[in-house]
């Protein structure tokens, strides 16, 4: 048994389907109307004093800071790693020199991360350990030479980590050398 279905002229049609749209418009237009009648929560506000304003390294001066740090390290032929890390810790940027130790990587993060938290270079902080050992216990942190921080009106911005020269000694002044690139404002 064959079933036929009707089929419909074309007025039939298009007026069958203005009337579905009209149904569907009304239906979406009482839901706008709807949410405009209750008003949304406001965002609540906070007092002045109740937030502060800081001041960030670029990511442009971070990795000119990077880059004049490892060109300072392979002017004088040694293999590095150069970490720069923001106010908080995260890094920004990390260059890994050709022939870097795989443990120079690490190393630049956590010299750097040392530097900004204390506003001091590493080679200061370790001297530090002398009379509060447990200060190396901190998570994160390395206190060998290596790391300088960057500071804008004497508040630390971010710090910058060198990692993989034969002493520390080398990758503090390497580390100075990306302070001095962005300090000097090329």
């Amino acid at each position: 048994m064959q079933h036929k279905a009707r089929k419909f002229s074309a007025r039939a049609r298009i007026v069958t389907a203005a009337a579905a749209l009209a149904v569907v418009g009304a239906g979406a237009a009482g839901a706008v109307s709807a949410s405009a009648d209750t008003p949304a929560a406001a965002p609540a506000a906070v007092k002045n004093r109740a937030t502060t304003t800081s001041t960030h390294l670029t990511a442009e001066a971070a990795t000119d800071a990077a880059r004049a740090a490892l060109k300072a390290a392979q002017q004088e032929g040694q293999r590095v790693t150069v970490a720069v890390v923001d106010r908080n810790g995260n890094t920004i940027v990390t260059l890994r020199g050709d022939g870097a130790g795989p443990q120079s990587y690490d190393s630049a993060i956590r010299k750097a991360y040392t530097a900004v938290s204390w506003n001091a270079p590493t080679s200061e902080l370790a001297k530090r350990l002398d009379s509060a050992p447990t200060l190396k216990d901190i998570p994160g942190t390395l206190f060998l030479a290596g790391g300088a921080p960057v500071a804008y009106g004497n508040a630390p911005i971010a710090g910058i980590g060198v990692a993989g020269a034969p002493s520390g000694d080398l990758d503090e002044k390497f580390a100075r050398a990306g302070v001095a690139a962005i300090s000097n404002g090329r």
